[in-house]
């Protein structure tokens, strides 16, 4: 039967099946930071502060800007008209950006401990996986299937797949959730999750069932 997110309990039975030292953290670090898979990927020996336990996050993000050839102003993936000069647009300007952003997220004192043993024993220097990104699926897809975990639903599109690395992230989320879902605890994940708008911090509340229920229980106080 297909879920929609993943339990924690789920969470450590796949880490359980990891073969390695090095699997194991990259399912911990997915499920337990709720950082995307380039960002763990990206992760370098000099990101991790041991004494203020925190792990420094690189983000690297492209977009594309589209604008006006007549006057340069910014225009909308559905803009017919440019909304400045009024010229009608049939092929804009294109530019791809590139969007740099880090953010310092704590991390837990075992994760850590097995962090610095890991680096210790294998003497890694520079990014602490050293795999591509098709390795990483490779591995979440593996540990995942050996735990006999189900397949996941995607509450938006109706969609059954089995788990991937954000499927990993997605547990994180909605977990905080459930356990705060206050206006300070989804502030609180919007920052730590990178997100630019709370209405897709939002999303996980609706997903944990909590948001559903509370406006239930509202219809029925009393």
């Amino acid at each position: 039967m297909a879920k929609t997110y993943l339990e924690r309990t789920e969470l450590e039975q796949m880490e359980q099946q990891a073969t390695c030292v090095r699997d194991m953290l990259l399912i911990r670090l997915l499920s337990r930071l709720g950082c995307r898979i380039s960002e763990a990927l990206a992760i370098r020996v000099e990101d991790i502060d041991f004494n203020q336990r925190t792990i420094t996050i690189q983000h690297l993000k492209e977009r594309l800007r589209l604008s006006c050839p007549d006057c340069s102003s910014r225009l909308g993936r559905m803009h017919k008209f440019c909304p400045k000069c009024g010229r009608e647009v049939d092929e804009p300007m294109a530019k791809m950006q590139e969007v740099h952003r880090r953010r310092i997220l704590p991390v837990d004192g075992q994760t850590l401990e097995m962090l610095r043993d890991f680096i210790k024993r294998d003497g890694t220097k520079g990014l602490i996986f050293g795999i591509n990104r098709h390795r990483a699926w490779q591995i979440i897809r593996a540990c995942a299937r050996k735990a006999g975990l189900p397949h996941l639903i995607n509450p938006e599109t109706g969609a059954i797949k089995g788990v991937s690395p954000h499927r990993l992230r997605d547990a994180f989320a909605v977990n905080a959730v459930r356990v705060d879902d206050s206006g300070d605890g989804l502030r609180l994940l919007q920052e730590h999750l990178g997100h630019q708008s709370i209405a897709t911090t939002m999303r996980y509340r609706k997903v944990s069932g909590e948001e559903h229920k509370e406006w239930y229980g509202r219809l029925f106080r009393g």
